[in-house]
This record gives structure tokens, C-alpha cells and sequence, in this order.
């Protein structure tokens, strides 16, 4: 007769438990998506010894802690050319950043366009909060209009960024969408995109209960992710100019663009 240890968690290969449990706030969906990732990684066959996991500044940056592959936490907006850089010293690496919103598309954001137009051999995991969950909730470049935040209380005005657009107009060959709520969808995005050669980018939506939803009629974890459920349209090959996300609107999720383009670093081309 086996015994199995209760204790042991299932991605233990994968995870440095030393270090749970983790910093992340109760409702959360950073767990979520990176026990996703990690899942996906296990099933894509690649070889992990020559997988490197970077994460940037913010909630997700401490993923890279937790991570038992090569890892790396890098400063502010600087996970892309970091991840460039590793590519294009060894590009026998298999490149996944995980970052945040702010992160990527605020301090980052001129990385991300650049990282896209030259079609870099990574995957690029967005955890979407629409939020500065780290330093206080204040709103950040996808924070919708009209919601609040601790530095818009009446509503924030500004327009925000819509990541699969920006991301396709920079050259990104495989963009999809999902939220924290679409674990089985989310995962087959994340092998579909570290599998694709070229800058492959995942946007999950993931609920920050702490302080985006607190301050937009979702007080709790259960609240965004009933939303996220209710409001989700499946529109795969959706036109990514119209996948804007409003408050309290319709979320488009889905697989948008999957193309093909020469990638840097191009081995069979310098061949």
C-alpha cells in the first residue's frame, strides 16, 4: 500500500514551498494565473532546465521568487529588455516574463511596443488588476474610465490602454485574453503561446478585491470573479480595436491574433 503526502503540493517541482505561503492579498488572482502557467509549463514539454522566468516590479514581481526554474526579479519596467537580452545572449532559452499591468504598459511601456515590433522570442504573461495593488491602489494606464482608485475618487478620466490592440499594432504575433475565472482556457492560451515563436502575450484579467474592487461595487474576490463569469464574451478573432473593457461593461476574451513573422532572434535566417 502507497501512502501519499497530504502536505505536498502539486507543483512542488515547480515551486520553492520554502517560501509559501505567499505575500499575495486573501482573493487575489496572481496565484491563480501563475499556478496556470506553472501547470502549462509541466504539459508543453519544453525543457525547463533551459526555461528562464523573469518577473518586473509590482504584486507580480514576487512570482519569481516562488518559481523553482531560473529567475529572475529585475527593476521597474525593465522585465522586456532584461527578457531581450537573455534571448539574444542564449537564444537556446525558452523567455517567459509574468508581470503586471503597470509594470508592463506604464513605466514599461515603451519595452512592450518595442519588444513586439521586433518580434522577440518570448511569452508574455500581463496580469491585468487594473490597479497599483502594491503601492496603495492608485489607478494605473488600464485602469477603466470612470472607475475609482485611491488617486481617482471621483472617477478616473483618462482613456486606458487596450492591451491586445497596443499589442498587435506593435507586430505581437500571438495575443490572447482571459480572466482568472477561465482557469481551462487560460491554460491552453499559455501553451498555445510559450509553444508559438515570436512575442506571444496572455492579458489575464485577475480580481484585486483589496483595492480595485472594493472601490467599484466588488467588495469581495467572489464578486469579481461572479462578474467575470456574467460578463465575458467568448470572441475569438475578435477585431482587437473594439476589445476595450469599460466599467462595468463587457469583457471580450479569447484568442485574437495567432500569425507568423521572422522572430530575433532568427537562428534559421542567420543560417
Amino acid at each position: 500500500m502507497t501512502t501519499t503526502n497530504i502536505h505536498q503540493h502539486p507543483l512542488e517541482s515547480l515551486l520553492r514551498t520554502e517560501y509559501l505561503p505567499h505575500i499575495w492579498c486573501p482573493g487575489c488572482g496572481a496565484g491563480v494565473v501563475l499556478g496556470t502557467l506553472l501547470r502549462s509549463l509541466v504539459k508543453s514539454g519544453l525543457d525547463l532546465k533551459k526555461t528562464v522566468f523573469i518577473s518586473g516590479i509590482g504584486c507580480t514581481g514576487r512570482a519569481a521568487g516562488y518559481v523553482k526554474l531560473d529567475s529572475f526579479h529585475v527593476t521597474h519596467g525593465r522585465a522586456l529588455p532584461f527578457a531581450t537580452g537573455m534571448k539574444l545572449s542564449n537564444p537556446e532559452l525558452k523567455v517567459v516574463v509574468f508581470s503586471g499591468d503597470g509594470d508592463l504598459a506604464a513605466i514599461g511601456g515603451n519595452h512592450f511596443i518595442h519588444a513586439a515590433r521586433r518580434n522577440v522570442d518570448m511569452t508574455v504573461v500581463c496580469v491585468n488588476n487594473f490597479t497599483y495593488g502594491m503601492t496603495g491602489g492608485q489607478f494605473g494606464p488600464t485602469t477603466p474610465e470612470k472607475a475609482r482608485s485611491s488617486t481617482s475618487a471621483k472617477g478616473m478620466m483618462e482613456k486606458p490602454f487596450n492591451i491586445p490592440y497596443l499589442a498587435a499594432a506593435s507586430g505581437a504575433v500571438y495575443i490572447a485574453r482571459w480572466t482568472a475565472a477561465h482557469v481551462p482556457q487560460m491554460e491552453k492560451a499559455f501553451g498555445e503561446a510559450i509553444t508559438k515563436r515570436g512575442f506571444s502575450i496572455v492579458e489575464v484579467i485577475s480580481p484585486c478585491p483589496t483595492y480595485y474592487g472594493r472601490l467599484n461595487s466588488q467588495a469581495t474576490a467572489v464578486d469579481m470573479m461572479r462578474y467575470y463569469r456574467k460578463n465575458s464574451t467568448v470572441e475569438n478573432g475578435a477585431d482587437v480595436s473594439k476589445v476595450d473593457i469599460e466599467l462595468n461593461g463587457k469583457i471580450i476574451i479569447g484568442k485574437f491574433v495567432d500569425i507568423e513573422r521572422h522572430f530575433i532572434p532568427d537562428t534559421a535566417r542567420e543560417k
